[in-house]
This record gives C-alpha cells, sequence and structure tokens, in this order.
C-alpha cells in the first residue's frame, strides 16, 4: 500500500469518494442488519428473564428491553435513507448506545436485589454486553480513530459502572475487565483495519486502469457525475481538460506497442507530478484523457495547464518531445444540465486545437 492509503487506514480525512461511498454502503447496511436482529432477538429474552428471576427483577428488564426494541425498530427505519458517511456514523453510534445504556441500566437495576444461585449465574451475563459491543466493531470497516472514537465511550462506560458500586468495588476484578476490554478493542481494530485495507486495494484495482494509474474511464464517469453534482448545487468552478497525445498512432506503428505504453506511462506520470491535490486524471481510451479540476476557475485552470505544458509530456523513443492538444471547458460558462455535455465541449475544443496544428490549448470557440 501507498503512503496515502496508509494514511487513509488511520484516519478517515480526504478518502477518495467513491471509497466513502462504499464504506457508506457497507456500515449502513450491517448497521441495519444488526439491528433487525437485535429488533427481533431481544424482545424474545424476555422469556428467558421471567424463566431466570423473580418478577421485581424481571419487570424492570422487560420494560427496558421492549424500550430497546424500540429504538432498533428506530435505527432500522432510519438508516435506510442514509447516504452519506457522517450519516453511517450516526446510525453506527446510534445502534452502539442503545446496547450500551441497556447495560448501565440492568447493571443498576440487578444491583438492588440480592440474586443468588443460578439467578446470579445468568445476572453476570449482563456484565459481558460491553465487551459483546466492542467485539461489534470488529465488522465495521473503521479506521484506527474511528475505532478510538467509538470504543472509548464504551471504556467510559465501565469506568462508570463499576464507580455505581463504589462501597462494594473490587478493584482487581474492574482492572482485569477493563484491561481485557482494551484488548478486545485492539483485535476489533484490527480485524475493522484488515477490512478497510482489502476495501481500498479492491477500490484502487477497480478504478484505475492497470498500465498509467489513471482512473479508469467508468470509475472517472463516476467521479465526474458526483463533482458535477456538487458544483452545480454549491455553484462552485468546475473545469475539465480533454488531453490528446500527438501523433501517438506513429509511435506504435514507427516503434511498436511496448514504447507505446511507456511513452503513455510518461506522459501520464508527467501530467500527476503537476497536478494539485483533489485534481484527478482519467484515462478516456488509448491516448486520450480527462482532467477534472474542481473548484477552478477558467483562469485558474488555463494557467495549471500551461504549467503541464511547460514541463513537457515526456520522450518519443527517438527523443523527441511528447505533444498534446488540450481542449479546456468549465462549468460556470456553459448552461449544461449533464456532465456529459461539459466533456462533449472539451473534447470538440480538443479537435479544434489538433485542426490547429496541435501541440496547444484551445478554450473557447
Amino acid at each position: 500500500m501507498s503512503g496515502q492509503e496508509i494514511g487513509w487506514l488511520l484516519r478517515p480525512r480526504e478518502h477518495l469518494s467513491l471509497l466513502s461511498t462504499r464504506r457508506t454502503t457497507i456500515i449502513v447496511t450491517r448497521v441495519r442488519l444488526i439491528a433487525g436482529l437485535f429488533a427481533v432477538f431481544t424482545p424474545l429474552w424476555i422469556i428467558a428473564d421471567i424463566s431466570a428471576f423473580p418478577s421485581e427483577v424481571w419487570h424492570g428488564l422487560a420494560a427496558a428491553r421492549l424500550l430497546a426494541t424500540a429504538a432498533f425498530v428506530a435505527i432500522l427505519v432510519s438508516a435506510k435513507s442514509m447516504d452519506s458517511i457522517h450519516n453511517a456514523y450516526r446510525s453506527l453510534a446510534m445502534l452502539l448506545a442503545v446496547p450500551m445504556l441497556f447495560f448501565l441500566f440492568s447493571y443498576q437495576h440487578m444491583a438492588q436485589f440480592e440474586l443468588h444461585g443460578f439467578q446470579a449465574a445468568f445476572s453476570t451475563g449482563y456484565a459481558f454486553l460491553p465487551f459483546v459491543v466492542v467485539a461489534g466493531l470488529s465488522i465495521f470497516p473503521l479506521t484506527l480513530i474511528e475505532c478510538i472514537c467509538y470504543a472509548a465511550p464504551m471504556l467510559a462506560l465501565q469506568v462508570v459502572a463499576a464507580a455505581l458500586r463504589w462501597p462494594v468495588l473490587d478493584w482487581p476484578t474492574v482492572a482485569a475487565s477493563i484491561w481485557l476490554l482494551m484488548l478486545i478493542t485492539a483485535v476489533s481494530a484490527l480485524a475493522g483495519l484488515s477490512q478497510l485495507a482489502f476495501m481500498i486495494v479492491l477500490v484502487r484495482e477497480a478504478i484505475h486502469d492497470s498500465m498509467t494509474g489513471c482512473f479508469s474511464r467508468h470509475s472517472g464517469e463516476e467521479l465526474l457525475e458526483l463533482q458535477f453534482i456538487l458544483a452545480k448545487r454549491s455553484k462552485a468552478s468546475l473545469s475539465l481538460a480533454f488531453i490528446d497525445l500527438d501523433h501517438f498512432k506513429q509511435v506504435n506503428d514507427t516503434f511498436g506497442h511496448d514504447a507505446g505504453d511507456a511513452v503513455l506511462i510518461n506522459a501520464t506520470a508527467s501530467i500527476r507530478d503537476h497536478l494539485r491535490m483533489g485534481d484527478m486524471l482519467i484515462r478516456w481510451g488509448g491516448e486520450e484523457f480527462l482532467l477534472i479540476m474542481p473548484n477552478t476557475d477558467f483562469k485558474q485552470a488555463l494557467a495549471a495547464l500551461n504549467r503541464v505544458r511547460k514541463s513537457g509530456f515526456g520522450k518519443r523513443p527517438d527523443g523527441t518531445p511528447v505533444t498534446a492538444s488540450i481542449g479546456l471547458a468549465e462549468l460556470s460558462q456553459q448552461d449544461t444540465e449533464h456532465w456529459r455535455d461539459l466533456v462533449e465541449l472539451s473534447d470538440n475544443r480538443m479537435y479544434q486545437a489538433k485542426e490547429s496544428g496541435r501541440d496547444r490549448i484551445v478554450a473557447g470557440n
């Protein structure tokens, strides 16, 4: 994994939009699955409580279980429409909060009664609820910081639960419980990071062109549609540049396809070296590339493309420089409601650059 991808494992900042979208889908889907299962099994457990405890104990537990069931149903319904990573965070937080609040109530509730034998043994199982909840983090593709943020309240809650029994506090047992909870948190975080790492690799392989490392056309279209929608909503600038390497067919015909591949790889590396963070280069097909420049107006885009042209696109096998014909289009200057129209405009301007002698930028009619 690259240094950037390792950074994605540690913190959720600057994730690719496609990665965030897929993470959101998985988190919300699993939240709904678990909420649905808990909504079914939580009220059924009332039967076990009735069998194990006297009425004064199970009455309170049954009421708490019914409230928890209603909360799980609410999560199941509300999570259906969640379509952003922040909404996914909220749904996961709600899912974890319900069993932790039930734990705190049941812990204090049963402490009021003298339970012996089977009842005492059965009630001990309630003390393991925080461990189950922390272990449940392992099924979510979370970053290290996210795991710590979700686990920290559960660790704190374990301390609070212990403090509620301060007069009869058994410090060795409490210390052992907290230590075990921390170990389970570490294992859960490792499992979540492993899922996220696997997802990053899959997304990278799915969205990138294997030869040049640029975004593939399919993933590029998704990115472009997303950037177009965001720019429209926020009335932000969005520039597109269609780049076509000049006389590339001659390279393949004269020097062979291996030499042509080397020219493509070197050209894309040169372009990416001079792009800003957030700019996206897509291999549109053959020697054609589409450059997406979010939050970039016409003048800024033209200046960036001139820097790219000045640095060059590498060399042909015979030592002559590789040149490119470029067409530029900017959203705020066009009256269009679909990103394909903006692509078509930049493509047409690229052909104008070719017809005008190649090795130039056409940025208007």
